[in-house]
C-alpha cells in the first residue's frame, strides 16, 4: 500500500467533516438572512430553506458509516452536535452510541427521551448492552432487562458481573459452534443455512454435548480440506483461550503476539461461554493508550473537548493544585540562594537550563518505564539492572551535554569555574531524573495505582526543585 493510499481514508473522513460543518454554517447563515426579511412570506421562506438544508445534511449522514458519524459528533460543539444527532435515523442510534467516546455519549444520552434510549438499546447484543448499561438510567436498564429472553438476560448479567478490565466484560456471545463427529460437508451446509456469520468469524468452535470446548476449526481449513473428512481430523486441539476473570490487557497482548482475530473464552470447567474478537482488543488498546497519555498529564478522565467550562475545570484542577504546590516549593529553593543569585547574576540565566533538561530526561525515562510495565517487561528480577542502565545513560548524557553547556557558559561569562559547576549540576540532575523516572512508576504500582498517574507532573516537580538546589548549591560552594 502506498503512502497516498494509506492516508486516503483519514483525508476522506476529514473532508466529510468539513462538508458537514459547511452545511451547518450554511444553514445558520440562511436562517439569519431569512430572519431579517420583512413581510408575510418570511416564515414560509425560512421554513422551506430550513427543511432543504436539513434534508441535505441527513442525506450526507445516511451515506456515512456509524463510526464516521461518531467521529463527526465528537468534533462538533455541543449545539451543532445535537443538531446532527437529531438527524440520525433512529435505527442507527445504538451503533453510534457504542462508537462515540464516553464523554460525548453522556451528552447524547442527555438529549434523548427514555423511549428513544430504550429503542436504541433493544437493537444491541448482550455484550453491547453490558458496555452501555452503566451509563443508562436504572429504570431504563430494568425495563430493558424485562424485554430480553432468558438467555439474553443471563448473558447481560454475566457480562455485568465482571470488572471492566477483565476478559468477561469484553467477550462476545455471538459465535458458531459445531460437533467434532460431523463431516465438513455437514458443517458447510449448516453455515449456508445461516443468514450471516458473526463478525470476525475466522474459526468455528468445536464443543461436545455439554458445551465443553474440544478445539477450533479455522475457516481456511474448512474450505481447503476434503468435505468428507470429519471435523475432529481437521480441527486444532490447542487453541489460545482465556478465562473470563483474566486480565483483558494480557489478552490484548496475546492477540498482538499470536496475530489472533478471535479466540474462545471458557470457564474453569472448560465450557465455552463466549469469545474475544480483534475489534474489542483494538478498542481496548486504544483506550489504554489514551488513558496513559491523560494520566501522565494528571487528567482524571477522558474529556469532551467541547465540554462546559465547569466540567473541564473539575477534570483538571486536582493536579494543577499539586503542581502549584510543587512550583511553590521550587520557588522556595531558589529563595534559599537569593544572596548567591544577587552576587552572580549569571546563575539566574543558567538555572532554568539545568531544570528544563532534567525534566525532559526524566519524562523520557518515565515514559519508557511505563511502557515496559504495560508490556509486562519489568519484574523484580530486572529492576536493579534497569535502574543501572538508566543511570548510565543519564551519566553519559550529563557529561556530554553538560560539558557542551558548560563550555558555552565559560565563553559567555568568561569563567571556567562556572562552566565546571554547570557541567556538574547538569550531570547530577540527569542522574536524579533517571532515578526518579524509575522509582516513581514502580512506587505507584506498589501502592496499587496506575504507574502513569500524574507521573509527568511529579517528575517535573522533582527535577525542577532538585535542579535548582543542585545548581545553586554548587554555585554557592565553589563560586561565591
Amino acid at each position: 500500500m502506498t503512502e497516498v493510499e494509506a492516508k486516503k481514508p483519514q483525508e476522506s473522513l476529514q473532508d466529510r467533516l468539513a462538508q458537514v460543518v459547511e452545511l451547518l454554517h450554511k444553514q445558520k447563515l440562511v436562517e439569519d438572512l431569512a430572519h431579517r426579511q420583512e413581510g408575510h412570506h418570511r416564515d414560509l421562506v425560512e421554513n422551506l430553506v430550513h427543511r432543504q438544508n436539513l434534508a441535505e445534511l441527513q442525506r450526507k449522514l445516511d451515506e456515512l458509516h456509524s463510526a464516521d458519524v461518531a467521529h463527526i459528533l465528537e468534533a462538533l460543539p455541543l449545539e451543532d452536535r445535537l443538531t446532527i444527532w437529531q438527524l440520525v435515523k433512529a435505527e442507527r442510534d445504538g451503533d453510534i452510541l457504542l462508537e462515540v467516546s464516553d464523554a460525548v455519549r453522556e451528552t447524547l444520552l442527555a438529549d434523548m427521551e427514555d423511549h428513544e434510549i430504550l429503542a436504541a438499546a433493544m437493537e444491541m447484543d448482550a455484550d453491547e448492552l453490558a458496555d452501555l448499561a452503566s451509563e443508562l438510567p436504572r429504570d431504563i436498564v430494568h425495563e430493558l432487562m424485562e424485554t430480553l429472553d432468558a438467555q439474553q438476560r443471563e448473558r447481560v448479567r454475566s457480562a455485568l458481573s465482571y470488572e471492566e478490565d477483565q476478559v468477561g466484560a469484553l467477550m462476545d456471545f455471538e459465535m458458531v459452534t459445531i460437533r467434532e463427529d460431523v463431516s465438513l460437508e455437514v458443517v458447510l451446509r449448516y453455515l449456508r443455512r445461516l443468514k450471516e456469520l458473526p463478525g470476525h468469524t475466522d474459526k468455528l468452535f468445536v464443543v461436545d454435548h455439554d458445551g465443553v470446548l474440544k478445539g477450533v476449526l479455522p475457516v481456511k481449513r474448512l474450505l481447503v480440506n476434503d468435505p468428507e473428512k470429519i471435523v475432529g481430523e481437521v480441527m486444532a486441539t490447542d487453541p489460545v483461550s482465556f478465562h473470563p476473570d483474566e486480565d483483558a490487557y494480557d489478552a490484548a497482548q496475546a492477540f498482538e503476539r499470536y496475530d489472533l482475530i478471535s479466540t474462545p473464552v471458557v470457564d474453569k470447567g472448560g465450557k465455552l461461554i463466549g469469545r474475544l474478537t480483534i475489534d474489542e482488543m483494538v478498542d481496548l488498546i486504544r483506550e489504554e493508550s489514551e488513558s496513559e497519555v491523560l494520566n501522565m498529564a494528571g487528567l482524571r478522565e477522558e474529556e469532551d473537548i467541547f465540554a462546559s467550562v465547569w466540567k473541564s475545570l473539575r477534570n483538571r484542577w486536582a493536579w494543577l493544585a499539586i503542581n502549584l504546590i510543587t512550583a511553590f516549593m521550587a520557588s522556595r529553593v531558589i529563595g534559599l540562594f537569593e544572596g548567591s543569585i544577587e552576587k552572580l547574576v549569571a546563575l539566574a540565566a543558567l538555572m532554568p537550563i539545568v531544570a528544563g533538561i532534567g525534566g525532559n530526561s526524566g519524562n523520557q525515562t518515565i515514559t519508557m518505564i511505563v511502557r515496559a510495565m504495560a508490556l509486562d517487561q519489568v519484574s523484580t528480577g530486572n529492576t536493579s539492572r534497569l535502574l543501572r542502565k538508566e543511570l548510565a545513560v543519564s551519566l553519559i548524557n550529563g557529561v556530554v551535554w553538560g560539558g557542551v553547556i558548560g563550555a558555552v557558559a565559560w565563553i559567555l561569562y568568561d569563567s571556567y569555574s562556572l562552566g565546571i559547576v554547570m557541567t556538574a549540576a547538569m550531570t547530577l540532575n540527569l542522574l536524579l531524573a533517571a532515578l526518579m523516572g524509575v522509582l516513581i512508576p514502580m512506587t505507584l504500582v506498589r501502592m496499587g495505582r496506575d504507574p502513569a498517574l500524574g507521573a509527568s507532573v511529579m517528575i517535573t516537580a522533582v527535577t525542577d526543585s532538585g535542579g535548582f538546589f543542585i545548581f545553586l548549591g554548587l554555585a554557592s560552594l565553589f563560586l561565591i
